[in-house]
């Protein structure tokens, strides 16, 4: 204690006292013991592997069921469910083992025994036959005719199973048929290694992981890389172009659509109109470009609808996916039972676990397999009670949105209602974050349609003299108008708002309307009129 009193600054007190204070300072130094009650959440493994499959989606959800029955042995499946036979097997015996009584099913029971004695005799015999000899005759036999029909003349399955082809692969052929050098083949496939998803040679620079981002390319960088003269690079780049798709490898979409004027013979207007007015021609300024070129409007409109006959994505006919083709299983059916919703989930596809009992039993016998197998039993325990209880849970959120959401499902998309995560947390006693896992990536089959869970949760627009409206009840409303406005004379976005105010009550700012609309991939009005 003087060691503290000196390194704080304080003046060390008088014999007398601090003989008086040591009692009080010894209780103040002693060591006590107490006993606390607390709660906490500890995530253990088993709680991250719940969570986790909670989230996933079908497909992913079966993949994972698949990679579990590979790595854990005692886990299996309904195609090798042992017990169905165990279970077979113990009434055959007692059937065997029972006195039969004459004109019972019994007795047929004691026939087929002897019928399966005579067959494994017949197999004891079989089994006798010198192979060696049989296979020696079978290879000195005339060999069949080759004419024969059927289908053995068929190749195997896997000869026929055909992937589409990439665009890379597409131009990549063409350019072993052409004359290039090797120099020239290895520029072409630098060109192809920097093709976007369009189809266009994307040049630009990449953001790197500490932020900075690389400098954008040339066709010269590029040409330096073979080594290759540049200008024969260009010559390259446009022989490329020509390709089929034409106007591919193109730099910009003025390029792209300059090459296609020029292989498909179009008019020097048309082509000067792409090189000079790309941008009146997007915002339909037709006026401006024939005061400009000095020509009439009319020649305008015809040049116009041959620039449109063009590709403006050349890749469009060699994309991987396709988003109008895409299937996609639903998790969960709301099917109406006369007056009621009935949500049943979608397990077609998705195995079944259980315990493989017999094979468990066999491993525990051994010492050594005991604890690896003890561990191998907690887990695949688990896993069949975390996919059981993703199943209940997804099913039991489905029930609160159907019946939140009963109108949607009676009537349509216009009678969706606000609804956030908490309105579904606080009725069925969950978390907000569990709501969002369970409905993302989730689709439910409705009578109105198919929807992603996470579908039915909008943010309130307010309405004049009535309940408050979903805001993708407003996107669909908005769609509704544009589709059904004049196409020569599109409607402003402040136009939408006065409409949308006069005929369904609903109070929305006009950048709302910009930003549903963009949302819904609708152009502007200047962009979506039509004059021809």
């Amino acid at each position: 204690m003087k060691l503290v009193r000196q390194l704080a600054g304080q003046p060390m007190p008088p014999p007398h006292r601090r003989a008086g204070r040591a009692p009080q300072l010894e209780n103040a130094m002693e060591i006590k013991q107490q006993l606390k009650l607390s709660q906490q959440l500890v995530m253990t493994p088993q709680l991250q592997q719940a969570i986790r499959l909670l989230q996933l989606s079908r497909l992913e959800l079966i993949d994972e069921i698949r990679k579990e029955l590979d790595a854990n042995p005692v886990l299996a499946d309904e195609e090798i469910d042992p017990r169905a036979r165990s279970n077979g097997d113990a009434k055959n015996g007692e059937l065997l083992h029972e006195p039969p009584a004459p004109d019972s099913p019994a007795m047929a029971s004691e026939k087929l025994q002897v019928a399966d004695l005579e067959k494994r005799s017949e197999d004891k015999r079989v089994q006798e036959i010198d192979w060696e000899q049989f296979l020696e005759n079978r290879t000195l036999q005339q060999p069949l005719p080759s004419n024969r029909g059927g289908y053995d003349e068929l190749p195997p399955i896997e000869q026929n199973l055909t992937k589409s082809a990439s665009l890379v692969d597409h131009l990549r052929w063409q350019m072993q048929l052409s004359d290039f050098t090797d120099e020239e083949k290895q520029f072409a496939e630098l060109v192809l290694g920097n093709l976007d998803e369009n189809g266009f040679l994307d040049l630009k620079g990449m953001d790197r992981e500490n932020g900075e981002k690389t400098p954008d390319l040339t066709i010269e960088d590029l040409a330096r890389e073979v080594p290759i003269d540049p200008e024969d690079a260009e010559c390259v780049l446009r022989e490329m172009q020509e390709w089929d798709p034409v106007g591919v490898c193109s730099r910009s979409l003025q390029e792209c659509l300059h090459v296609q004027a020029e292989c498909f013979g179009y008019d020097d207007l048309e082509v000067q109109m792409i090189d000079k007015h790309l941008s009146n021609l997007e915002k339909h300024n037709y006026q401006a470009i024939a005061r400009d070129m000095k020509v009439t409007v009319e020649e305008v409109y015809e040049a116009v609808k041959q620039i449109q006959k063009l590709e403006s994505r050349p890749a469009r006919n060699f994309t991987d996916t396709d988003d109008k083709t895409i299937a996609i299983t639903p998790d969960v059916y709301v099917i109406k039972d006369s007056d009621k919703f009935v949500v049943t989930d979608n397990d077609r596809g998705v195995q079944r676990l259980y315990i493989n009992e017999s094979l468990t039993k066999q491993l525990l016998k051994d010492p050594q397999a005991k604890e690896f197998i003890g561990e191998k039993l907690r887990n695949a325990q688990w896993l069949i009670r975390a996919i059981e209880q993703r199943r209940k849970t997804i099913i039991r959120v489905t029930e609160c949105i159907v019946d939140k959401q009963r109108d949607f499902f009676e009537k349509g998309v216009a009678h969706l209602k606000p609804m956030i995560l908490r309105d579904v947390a606080e009725s069925v006693g969950m978390h907000e974050s569990t709501i969002s896992r369970v409905t993302t990536n989730k689709y439910v089959h409705t009578p109105q349609g198919l929807f992603e869970l996470k579908y039915f949760f909008n943010s309130s627009i307010r309405r004049m003299a009535d309940e408050d409206i979903a805001s993708e009840s407003v996107k669909q409303a908005i769609k509704k108008i544009i589709d059904e406005e004049d196409k020569s004379n599109p409607l402003s976005d402040q136009q939408i708002v006065e409409l949308l105010a006069k005929r369904d009550g609903i109070q929305i700012a006009r950048r709302t309307v910009a930003k549903y609309r963009e949302m819904l991939g609708i152009l502007s009005s200047s962009k979506r009129k039509k004059l021809f």
